[in-house]
């Protein structure tokens, strides 16, 4: 199982904060702009820290508010020492950089920081000095500046600025810098210009640039031990300039077969050049390659002997050359991954669970194209064999889900594959740090997309969890997006069924606060509506019961929620649907059960009390639907509206004494031992009708129900009748004269039925 240890001391304490700034390390300067306290001093250690899940926090957690002011706080390196850190996407802006360049920065990643302009060049230069590391992965914009065009004011107004490609940039001055990462560099950018001032450069990305003439890499043949050409069209001057950089231990010329057509077809005699040259290789990547002549040996061959990684047994002709196994080989999307003989380690593929969780894990920080098909992959297996590195997948797919929170495509297949991931076969191997997790990255994807496909897996998703304990965490947020799904004015009729389903379940079992909370975000009003559409369309489904079932459960003493029902026109639409589904027995359950809430308030009632709602009230009395449920909840309802007193009828018909001689028929006809389709949190609302007298028949029914539930269901009742002090409420009114004998003799069981339970249940240990 998946550890459940908890986080370190040093990242808890850097998340709270982050989410506490003014009441840990600063204080407001003029309401807006946040200040270090100046006694203040933290190491890169802790300054590296706070900014790299800073990031991570805006780009993850939507309850986290991001800070204008954030990056200058370690403007001042006598104060706060910056070294290592990872900045990402819109987050980062030029005068974010700006702010920390007197920093001597040792490792710098900016990946896809698509606001950062020029101006960021010219701080980069401010950290030419100690730069070791340096990644400017998809900063698209980062060799543009602006230009004001001449002319008139009015041509300004219309066109205030233009874009201008920077030339003149190159990397003079960056004199420790060893690992560069230019991936998704713009067109126009002259790469050997900007490169040729560094002079021991070890690890290069050139990820998706396409470049007619590499021979300027072989500056750095006796240095480079690291090249990444993904997704660069190569041909033979390449192939020969590759054959050189003899120091090379990691090479990739893999490519994304789907996104363009590649001219260059990889050869046997191109493998055998790698393999005769670059004798010091470790890692190969020729993922989504086509081969264009038989690089493998006879399967006759293949099959002799077990499987075997070394380079002698090699499926792979060319690599019977390697002197060693290599650590990593990429073949993800080849024809050779499904080989038997792979002289490697660990290997990226689609032939079983180990390539592809390779894959997933090699391509998911950039090349989120590779990654979604990787993915797909795995949620086939996961579909439909037995995944046997479950917690690796799940933490791999709940990374992709967070690296890519806005890419649809991962997002889609993601939430597909946690669907698997987290059903009930591999609960117990799931730590609940785990499981939080993948509740953290579903909710995302819900704020994220609104599209069908991903609200159906995101939904679907969580119906995997114990609800509503698992996802109490996020309480609030999960029933504002479950709400901003069912408010939406064109749903798609099997998000709208999960929707409700969640809905009901999340409202069932909590505490009155959360009821509350969740009433006032527009709970009962979005439950009303999908009834009354239900209604409109004539039809009773699950969505029609759920909505029913979920305004039961969130008008559990709960007032403001029942005065909401009243207020939004609950009853008129309870009526309507009683007459438009007669038959529907569950319906009509927990419509009553709602209105047993509703009497419940003492400060309702009168707004029950007309001669139509008793009316229907007392008729129910009679139902069989749904064994007693229905008969029972009306008889609860006319209890409470019976505990008022006679004053309180305010109505002539019907008249008050016949609906009570049909409450005492209706009870009578109970079968004591029924099982129950209800769930009781507390007996207050019915121990309140036996201390009283003006109303006989209302203490019989909650005299009756409490023998009903202590006596089929013990375990659970009993303990809990005793907690809320019922048994002295029952001895009191066995002394009442104006209680029925029967009553009397039923309370007397309930109590004999709880002191046994007490005595059976007595610790007898010593």
């Amino acid at each position: 199982m998946a550890s459940d240890s908890p986080e370190s001391l040093m990242t808890l304490c850097t998340d709270y904060c982050l989410r506490n700034l003014e009441g840990t390390l600063c204080y407001l300067l003029d309401n807006e702009t946040l200040r270090l306290h100046p006694d203040i001093f933290l190491p890169s250690e802790i300054c590296d820290k706070l900014v790299n899940e800073y990031v991570e926090l805006v780009k993850t957690d939507s309850i986290f508010e991001p800070h204008e002011s954030f990056f200058t706080l370690f403007s001042d390196p006598r104060s706060t020492r910056l070294a290592r850190i990872h900045l990402r996407e819109q987050i980062v802006q030029d005068q974010d950089l700006e702010a920390i360049r007197k920093q001597d920065l040792v490792e710098l990643y900016l990946t896809n920081c698509e606001k950062l302009t020029a101006k960021s060049l010219q701080t980069l230069v401010s950290f030419s000095h100690t730069l070791i590391s340096l990644s400017l992965f998809g900063c698209c914009n980062i060799f543009y500046e602006e230009e004001n065009p001449g002319g008139c004011e009015d041509d300004c107004l219309v066109n205030p600025t233009r874009q201008v490609l920077v030339k003149d940039f190159t990397f003079e001055g960056f004199s420790r810098l060893r690992f560069l990462n230019l991936g998704r560099l713009i067109e126009g950018v002259n790469v050997e210009t900007l490169l040729r001032p560094l002079a021991s450069l070890a690890a290069l990305d050139l990820s998706g640039i396409q470049l007619n003439d590499v021979v300027f890499l072989t500056q750095w043949k006796d240095s480079l031990v690291s090249l990444v050409l993904y997704n660069m069209d190569l041909s033979e001057e390449h192939i020969q300039v590759i054959a050189q950089l003899r120091k090379l231990r990691h090479l990739d010329i893999s490519r994304d077969h789907l996104s363009s057509y590649y001219k260059f077809k990889l050869t046997r005699r191109v493998l055998n050049l790698f393999v005769e040259n670059l004798v010091n290789l470790t890692s190969l990547d020729i993922s989504g390659h086509t081969m264009l002549e038989n690089c493998t040996i006879p399967s006759m061959e293949e099959k002799m002997g077990q499987t075997s990684i070394e380079p002698a047994k090699s499926s792979i002709a060319p690599f019977r050359g390697l002197k060693r196994p290599l650590q990593f080989l990429g073949l993800f999307e080849t024809s050779l991954c499904r080989l038997m003989h792979i002289p490697a380690y660990k290997v990226s593929g689609d032939k079983n669970e180990e390539q592809v969780l390779n894959a997933i894990e090699a391509y998911t920080e950039h090349r989120p194209e590779i990654t979604s098909r990787a993915i797909n992959l795995l949620f086939d297996i996961a579909r439909i064999e037995r995944c046997s590195q479950l917690l690796r997948a799940l933490q791999l797919v709940i990374t992709a889900l967070k690296c890519h929170k806005d890419d649809k495509n991962i997002q889609v297949t993601g939430s597909a594959a946690l669907f698997y991931l987290t059903n009930s076969e591999y609960r117990m191997e799931q730590s609940v740090k785990l499981r939080r997790q993948v509740i953290q990255v579903v909710l995302n994807g819900m704020e994220s997309y609104q599209e069908v496909t991903v609200q159906r897996n995101c939904c679907l998703t969580l119906c995997n969890f114990s609800i509503p304990e698992e996802l109490e965490f996020q309480y609030r947020r999960v029933n504002e997006l479950l709400l901003n799904i069912l408010n939406q004015s064109r749903q798609d009729e099997s998000i709208q069924r999960i929707a409700v389903h969640l809905c009901n379940a999340l409202v069932c079992q909590v505490d009155n606060d959360h009821k509350e909370a969740v009433g006032k975000m527009g709970f009962v009003m979005t439950m009303l509506k999908l009834i009354q559409k239900k209604l409109a369309d004539k039809t009773c489904d699950q969505v029609m019961e759920f909505s029913w079932s979920a305004l039961w459960n969130i008008t559990d003493e709960t007032p403001d929620n029942c005065e909401m029902f009243l207020n939004y026109s609950g009853m008129k639409l309870f009526l309507e649907c009683l007459k438009e589904f007669p038959e529907k027995q569950e319906l009509h359950r927990n419509m009553l059960g709602l209105l047993g809430n509703v009497a419940e308030v003492k400060e309702l009632r009168p707004q029950l009390m007309t001669s139509q709602f008793i009316s229907v009230f007392s008729n129910l009395l009679e139902s069989k639907a749904d064994g007693i449920e229905v008969s029972y909840n009306a008889c609860g309802v006319l209890s409470h509206i019976m505990f008022d007193g006679p004053e309180a009828w305010g109505i002539c018909e019907p008249h008050r004494e016949e609906v009570v001689k049909r409450m005492w028929a209706a009870i009578q006809s109970w079968d004591i031992n029924s099982r129950r389709n209800i769930n009781y949190r507390s007996f207050e609302p019915i121990l309140r009708l036996l201390p009283q007298g003006i109303s006989p028949v209302s203490q019989h029914w909650a005299t009756w129900a409490l023998y009903n539930l202590v006596s089929v269901y013990p375990d659970k009742y009993c303990p809990l009748l005793i907690k809320e002090g019922g048994i002295p409420l029952l001895k009191d009114m066995i002394k009442m004269a104006s209680a029925r004998q029967e009553t009397k003799e039923m309370a007397r069981k309930v109590i004999e039925h709880c002191s046994n339970f007490k005595e059976e249940n007595m610790d007898t240990s010593r």
